[in-house]
C-alpha cells in the first residue's frame, strides 16, 4: 500500500443519540468472572467493614449462605461498567441518576457476571442542543442465569456530531 492510499479506520465507540432505539436489548460480552480479590480490594477502598463482605469465619457460620457475599456495589458498579464499551464509551456526557435499583440474590466469589441493557426511553435535550437523554434498564445475571441486579440509568449522551459520516 503506497503512502497516498488511506486505510479505513475504525475507532471503537458507543452509540450517539440518533443510534439508540427504545426496546432494543443489548446483551454485553464476554462477562465477568468475580474474584476474592476484587470483592475484598473494592469493599475496603469503599471504607464498607461489612464483616459479611471481608471475615470467611464470620460469614460461614452465618445463615443462609454460609459464606461471604460479594459487595452489591461492586456487583452494580461491573453491571454498568460491563455496559460501556458497547453503549457509551466516549459518547456518554454523564450519568444522570440510577432508580429502581435491586439485587434479588447475591454474588459469590467465584460467580460470573454477564449483563444485559434495554433502551427504555429516550428524548432530546431540551437544555443542551447537542445532547440527549437516554434511559437504561439494566439486568445482571450469574452464570445460571439467575438475575442478581437490576437497576434504572439516566444518562446525558452527545448527538452524532456533525459531518461525522453514519
Amino acid at each position: 500500500m503506497s503512502d497516498t492510499t488511506r486505510k479505513k479506520v475504525v475507532v471503537q465507540r458507543g452509540l450517539w443519540f440518533e443510534e439508540f432505539e427504545t426496546g432494543v436489548l443489548y446483551q454485553h460480552r464476554p462477562g465477568r468472572t468475580i474474584t476474592e480479590a476484587d470483592n475484598v480490594l473494592f469493599t475496603t477502598l469503599t471504607m464498607n467493614t461489612q464483616a459479611l463482605h471481608l471475615d470467611a469465619a464470620f460469614s460461614d457460620a452465618l445463615p443462609p449462605f454460609h459464606q461471604r457475599l460479594v459487595n452489591s456495589m461492586f456487583t452494580l458498579s461491573t453491571l454498568v461498567g460491563l455496559s460501556v464499551a458497547q453503549l457509551t464509551q466516549g459518547t456518554i456526557v454523564g450519568n444522570l441518576g440510577f432508580g429502581e435499583v435491586a439485587f434479588p440474590k447475591p454474588l459469590f466469589h467465584g460467580d460470573t457476571l454477564y449483563a444485559e441493557t434495554e433502551v427504555t426511553d429516550k428524548r432530546e435535550s431540551k437544555s443542551r442542543p447537542g445532547e440527549g437523554i437516554v434511559t437504561f434498564s439494566h439486568v445482571g445475571r450469574n452464570q445460571h442465569g439467575d438475575i442478581v441486579a437490576t437497576a434504572s440509568r439516566k444518562t446525558m449522551v452527545r448527538k452524532r456530531p456533525e459531518g461525522e459520516i453514519e
